[in-house]
């Protein structure tokens, strides 16, 4: 008969009590997560940067070439931050920042659906819902990896110090 293994209890746990290793889909969904919300925000650098026709729709009474291209680089930082394993939580939480402007110029003043007006066709809610799935994404990374942001972590880490 093998001998049963000896675990020792971490601080601040129940003794007897065995510790399991992270699921593996507690590690792929938060990558996952993080691959579509940087994927979603680097398909759109491109229009950003060249001030496309349906960037010139959107920023046109919003600042311009100027502030789609400072979108466009806050967008392309987000993007470096959540490929970056240590940085992917403040990746996530700049891109929900980034985001919620987007989704509020939606709400408010461009339409769920975004028309040029010079053909008037439509994109049919297309940049609205990339823009739920760059929300929805950003929030699923930050629910699995929001103590690895700065200031909680620090924050976190006395407070267990303390108390310990």
């Amino acid at each position: 008969m093998a001998p049963e293994p000896v675990t020792m209890p971490l601080q601040g746990e129940a003794p007897g009590t065995v510790q399991s290793p992270p699921a593996v889909w507690a590690k792929l969904i938060p990558w996952a997560a993080q691959v579509v919300v940087a994927l979603v925000l680097a398909q759109t650098l491109y229009f950003k940067f060249t001030y496309a026709p349906e960037t010139q729709v959107i920023f046109a009474e919003r600042g311009g070439r100027s502030a789609a291209t400072a979108v466009g680089l806050a967008e392309l930082l987000c993007v470096i931050l959540l490929l970056v394993p240590r940085t992917a939580a403040v990746g996530a939480a700049l891109s929900l920042l980034v985001i919620s402007g987007a989704i509020f110029t939606h709400l408010t003043s461009l339409g769920i659906q975004v028309v040029d007006p010079a053909t008037g066709t439509g994109d049919g809610g297309l940049l609205f819902g990339l823009a739920l799935t760059v929300a929805l994404g950003a929030l699923v990374v930050l629910f699995f990896r929001w103590r690895q942001l700065p200031l909680v972590g620090t924050a976190l880490r006395t407070e267990h110090s303390s108390n310990g």
